[in-house]
C-alpha cells in the first residue's frame, strides 16, 4: 500500500472517530491519564486503580438516571438526597426485622416514589424540574438528618452480601459498568429510549405521534432515584456505614457534569450513556491524580471548573470539525 493510501486511510478512521460524540473526552480522558501516569509513578497501581474505580462508579451510575433525564428537557437536583437517605432506609427496614434483601428492596421503592413525586409535580402541575427537585432535595436533606438523628449506622448484612454489593475490590465499578452497559441498551435500542429522544427533541411533535410524554418523563425521573438509591446502598456496602451527609448535592452535579461533558447537552433531544461514563471518567482521573499530587480542596475545585469548561468546549468544537469532514 502506498503512503498516500495509507494516509488517506488514517485520515478517514480519524474523521470517523471525531464524529463520535464521545470523541473528544475520551482524548481527554487519555491525555489526562498519560499526564498524571508521568507526574506520578503511583497512578495507575493496582492499588490506586481500586481508588481511582471508587471515585468513578458512584456518578457513573446517577449520570445514566440524569442522562435519560436531561434527554428529555428534565433534571433531577434530589438524586444525591436519594443517595443519601436510602441506606437508612434500607438500616431501619433491617433493624426493624427485615431480612437484608427486602429491606434493600423496600428502600428501592421508597427511592421509586420519590422519583414519581417528582414526575407528578412536574408533569401534572406543570412546575419547573429545576423548581420541583429543589424542594425535594431540601425536604429530603431534612428528613434524612431528622429519621438519622445526624449520625452515621452500620450497613448491616453478611459479609458475602457486602462484598457482591461494593465491600470488595472492583464490585462497585462493576455494578457501574453492568448498569452502563444496560442503559446504553435501553437508551439506543428500546422503544422507551426512542421515545424519551423525541420527547426531548419536539415535545409537540412527539405527543402528536401518540407517545405519552408525561408518562415517559415520569417513568425516568422513577429511574433516576432508583438509580441514586441503590448508589447510596452500595456505596454504604463499600464504605460499612451510612452517613447522613454522605452523597447530597455534590455528587449529584458530578453526575450531571458526567453527562454534560460526555457529550449530553442541557437543551435535551439527544445523549449518550456511554459519554456520561467516559465524563465520570474523567473526573475521577481529575479527582484521583489532583489527590496524588497533594493538592487541596479549594485549589481542587477551581481545575475541576476549568476542566470541565474546557472538556465541553472542546467537545463541541472537535464536534463540528467531525461533522465539517464527514459532509
Amino acid at each position: 500500500m502506498s503512503s498516500a493510501a495509507r494516509g488517506a486511510g488514517a485520515g478517514g478512521v480519524l474523521a470517523a472517530f471525531l464524529r463520535w460524540r464521545e470523541a473528544s473526552i475520551i482524548l481527554v480522558g487519555v491525555l489526562l491519564t498519560l499526564y498524571f501516569q508521568a507526574a506520578n509513578d503511583n497512578f495507575l497501581s493496582s492499588d490506586n486503580l481500586q481508588t481511582l474505580s471508587q471515585f468513578i462508579a458512584a456518578s457513573a451510575i446517577i449520570a445514566c438516571g440524569e442522562i435519560m433525564l436531561l434527554i428529555c428537557g428534565e433534571i433531577d437536583l434530589s438524586a444525591g438526597h436519594v443517595f443519601a437517605l436510602s441506606p437508612f432506609l434500607m438500616h431501619f427496614a433491617n433493624a426493624a426485622g427485615a431480612p437484608i434483601v427486602p429491606s434493600l428492596l423496600l428502600a428501592l421503592v421508597a427511592a421509586a416514589g420519590i422519583g414519581l413525586v417528582n414526575g407528578l409535580i412536574t408533569v401534572k402541575l406543570k412546575v419547573p424540574s429545576f423548581v420541583t427537585t429543589l424542594g425535594t432535595l431540601y425536604l429530603l436533606n431534612g428528613f434524612t438528618l431528622t429519621v438519622s438523628h445526624g449520625s452515621p449506622v452500620d450497613t448491616g448484612g453478611s459479609p458475602g452480601f457486602a462484598n457482591i454489593m461494593g465491600a470488595s475490590g472492583y464490585a462497585e465499578i462493576s455494578w457501574a459498568f453492568a448498569i452502563v452497559l444496560v442503559m446504553h441498551f435501553v437508551l439506543r435500542q428500546t422503544r422507551w429510549g426512542l421515545h424519551t429522544i423525541a420527547a426531548g427533541g419536539n415535545l409537540i411533535g412527539a405527543a402528536e405521534a401518540g407517545i405519552d410524554v408525561g408518562r415517559i418523563k415520569i417513568g425516568n425521573f422513577m429511574l433516576t432515584s432508583v438509580l441514586a438509591g441503590f448508589t447510596g446502598i452500595i456505596e454504604a456496602f463499600r464504605i460499612g456505614s451510612t452517613d447522613p451527609l454522605a452523597g447530597g448535592t455534590p455528587i449529584m452535579f458530578l453526575a450531571v457534569a458526567a453527562g454534560v461533558i460526555g457529550g449530553t447537552p442541557l437543551a435535551g433531544g439527544s445523549g449518550t450513556i456511554l459519554g456520561g461514563l467516559v465524563g465520570a471518567i474523567v473526573l475521577g482521573v481529575l479527582r484521583d491524580g489532583f489527590t496524588l499530587q497533594g493538592i487541596n480542596a479549594f485549589t481542587f475545585d477551581m481545575i475541576l471548573g476549568g476542566a470541565i469548561l474546557v472538556a465541553m468546549i472542546s467537545n463541541i468544537h472537535l464536534g463540528r470539525f467531525g461533522r465539517g469532514r464527514a459532509s
